[in-house]
């Protein structure tokens, strides 16, 4: 599969999860939803520092340096996938594999993207006011991820405990909220323990 097709996906996908989170900042205020499907399906604004799984990096001063660490140790590693997905372009890897890596940084820059910039393009996000263009919230690295699609299947407040990463608050499964830039990442990883395992032995 030529590079440049490689280039062209991941530019789309990059302008797709970019332009779904900036019309949700400008559209939403902070924890609004908009029901797409009765019972199954929510558009829900919600913003993460950028940790995994929403946990927080816990910093000694005013400046969050673990959040900065962890944005610029991905910079690092989106680097070292792109290095990596050329490589195996040119050494004419199955095109599942190429396309599977090119979700993976796409998701990956995405969210950078947001860490990086939002906090200087955009005003802050309330429950009672929209961010708007030209304003600043925070500095470089230190803006908010901005996540939507909530999918509240079904409620089961006495859950296990191990089951709980599953949950939300109120006992919905499944309860995370998710970007496309995440929703990139698993369904590549997913695709290719499933069906590309071979290709990494």
């Amino acid at each position: 599969m030529k590079i440049k097709y490689l280039s062209i996906l991941a530019v789309v996908l990059l302008v797709a999860d970019q332009a779904l989170k900036i019309w949700v900042k400008t559209s939403f205020h902070l924890g609004e939803a908009l029901v797409v499907i009765p019972d199954w399906f929510q558009l829900l604004f919600i913003e993460n520092n950028g940790a995994a799984f929403g946990m927080q990096i816990e910093s000694a001063g005013a400046f969050d340096w673990g959040k900065l660490l962890l944005s610029l140790f991905r910079i690092v590693l989106v680097g070292g996938l792109i290095y990596y997905t050329y490589r195996l372009a040119r050494q004419k890897a199955p095109a599942g594999v190429l396309v599977g890596m090119v979700l993976i940084i796409a998701g990956a820059l995405g969210n950078i993207l947001d860490s990086a910039f939002y906090g200087l393009i955009f005003s802050a996000s309330t429950p009672m006011q929209v961010a708007e263009f030209g304003g600043s919230y925070a500095p470089f690295m230190m803006g908010k991820v901005v996540d939507m699609f909530y999918f509240p299947l079904f409620q089961w407040e006495a859950h296990p405990a191990w089951l709980s990463f599953l949950f939300d608050a109120r006992g919905y499964f499944f309860g995370p909220v998710f970007n496309l830039a995440d929703a990139y990442i698993s369904v590549a990883v997913v695709y290719m323990l499933l069906f590309q395992y071979k290709f990494f032995k």
